[in-house]
């Protein structure tokens, strides 16, 4: 029998029950509660006739057998029992990003054809505007009431009443429960629309949550990975949930029958109230997304350190954590080690990078291994023995494809020497040690004067600077060049840098062609919830600062 991630979470509540499985403001969340709570969820859909709807594999595998359910959530109890109650429905839950407008949330919910939605009180005046609009109009709505006052949805049902009134025993037997069951999760879209990548929940333990024996090899009974779930895991992943990297984070230390904490203000990242939360929980590991929210957390243990010693791990994955940033982290908090976790939603796990304070040397990404670079024309493996720029891609355990999209599937998960492969859309190449030099995202290389230049690289290099804060790299219009290389960066309060000093910091590190062009002074570098770079945002700004580009 394949393991699933239900089967594995109520195995750790039956033999760990009075264990704390999440923490959050004055709520402690037992693995006892956590099973029953998940069971009456599961009831409730089940009962509203959400489930499975044909066999898996009877369609070809960019479609769903399952219906979809929405998590219109900040962070909290809700997004995770959410995740497991619907699988334990055999319905597939899906990620909403709350920043969406009404046009963006009327392409995903139609996208997923959402059968139910479980949403936060403060974003029902945007969800009532489009369930008019929607192709099919959810068949429930879970409301979970928050303080703003906006009252419970025309037809709406109040979430705990709902699982309070429920039978768990209504949810379907636990040994229908399969390894083919689908994750499901929907790309942020920065540079274009989302797109759903399907999982089979046994593929996505494996790849995306890491569950194996600590010789990398698979668990191969039930029994065994209960016999590992010690526990002494208290994760605070400080990303809004409906990011993958921090869903992850909290699935993967649930599976080793950890504690999960959440932070008490979850709306909005808040340095303070992050690192306020990891020391009144005792939390072992808190999971950053790159720079964005690793600095302000430096900030803020200057201003005023905290007793953070039972911290281990600090984990970043999403966005650049560039050199500089982690070493301040080894300062500032010690005896830990910096997990920077190379992987996206579509190729799950693929490379790590350690640091740890006292230990000199340059990090280095050191893939797993089904970790592969594939050649131009994504046909044919590159050597490891190469020095060619290749596609970063992922063998092994690999998602299905993107839910109704044969296109997008056929291109990011092609069949490669008889097996499928997930290429994401990353560049890199080998180096010597065997480790991977990650260049950046395909998608947003800017092509100057016939040479490739890829933003993240020129992001870490400025980043470099003392003055610097936050960065964004993007490329615009030239006339000379075709395109040029455009820096937008935000500098520290009370901190000043010339065009020059900028320029040959960058060029400290990279070659002369891949120094900005321009740079342009911004009071503020718009990201997404989950920290990712806006680079629709960036282009915009950069193509408005330079008036006629065309002169360039």
């Amino acid at each position: 029998m394949e393991l699933n991630v239900p089967r594995i979470l109520d195995a750790v509540a039956a033999r760990h029950p009075g264990r704390e499985a999440l923490l959050f403001r004055d709520r402690r969340i037992t693995w006892a509660d956590l099973s029953d709570r998940t069971d009456r969820l599961a009831a409730v859909l089940h009962s509203a006739g959400i489930g499975i709807r044909a066999p898996f594999g009877s369609g070809p595998r960019w479609t769903s057998v399952h219906d979809h359910v929405a998590l219109y959530l900040h962070n909290g109890n809700e997004y995770l029992e959410g995740m497991v109650g619907t699988w334990k429905a055999r319905a597939a839950p899906f990620n909403v990003n709350y920043r969406y407008v009404r046009d963006e949330l009327i392409h995903l919910l139609d996208a997923a054809d959402a059968r139910a939605v479980i949403v936060h009180e403060s974003f029902t005046p945007t969800l009532a505007e489009v369930l008019g609009t929607l192709r099919r109009r959810p068949s429930l709505i879970l409301q979970v009431p928050d303080g703003s006052g906006h009252g419970l949805l025309d037809g709406a049902v109040d979430y705990e009443t709902a699982l309070t009134a429920s039978d768990p025993g209504d949810r379907p037997a636990s040994d229908v429960w399969s390894g083919d069951d689908l994750y499901l999760c929907f790309t942020g879209g920065t540079t274009g629309l989302p797109k759903g990548a399907m999982w089979r929940q046994a593929d996505f333990l494996v790849a995306a949550l890491g569950v194996r024996r600590r010789d990398g090899t698979e668990y191969t009974t039930l029994d065994e990975i209960v016999d590992a779930a010690h526990g002494r895991v208290r994760a605070l992943p400080a990303p809004p949930l409906m990011h993958g990297a921090a869903h992850w984070n909290a699935l993967s230390c649930w599976i080793a029958g950890g504690t999960v904490i959440i932070q008490d203000h979850p709306d909005a990242f808040d340095a303070g109230d992050v690192l306020d939360a990891a020391e009144r929980h005792r939390a072992t590991s808190i999971l950053v997304v790159g720079d964005p929210m690793a600095r302000p957390l430096v900030d803020e243990l200057r201003r005023r350190p905290r007793d953070l010693t039972s911290v281990r791990h600090v984990l970043s994955g999403g966005a650049v954590l560039s050199p500089g940033v982690a070493d301040e982290l080894l300062d500032l908090l010690g005896d830990v080690t910096i997990v920077d976790v190379l992987g996206s939603t579509e190729s799950g796990r693929q490379a790590v990078a350690t640091s740890t304070s006292g230990v000199d040397g340059a990090r280095r990404f050191v893939p797993s291994g089904t970790t592969v670079l594939l050649t131009e024309d994504r046909r044919g493996v590159v050597p490891a023995t190469s020095d060619e720029v290749g596609w970063l891609a992922q063998g092994g355990r690999v998602p299905l494809g993107y839910l109704d999209d044969e296109a997008a599937t056929e291109a990011t998960f092609p069949i490669v020497d008889g097996e499928r492969r997930a290429v994401p859309g990353d560049r890199a190449r080998w180096r010597n040690d065997g480790s991977i030099d990650l260049l950046g995202r395909d998608s947003v290389c800017i092509n100057t004067g016939g040479e490739k230049v890829f933003a993240e690289e020129v992001e870490t290099a400025i980043k470099r600077h003392p003055a610097v804060y936050d960065a964004v790299v993007c490329g615009r219009p030239s006339r000379r060049w075709g395109s040029e290389v455009v820096a937008i960066v935000q500098l520290r309060p009370d901190h000043a840098a010339t065009d020059a000093a900028l320029r040959e910091t960058v060029a400290e590190t990279l070659a002369r062609y891949k120094v900005p062009k321009a740079i342009i002074r911004h009071p503020a570098i718009v990201r997404s919830p989950s920290g990712k770079a806006d680079y629709r945002w960036a282009a915009a700004v950069a193509c408005e600062a330079d008036g006629d580009a065309s002169t360039h």
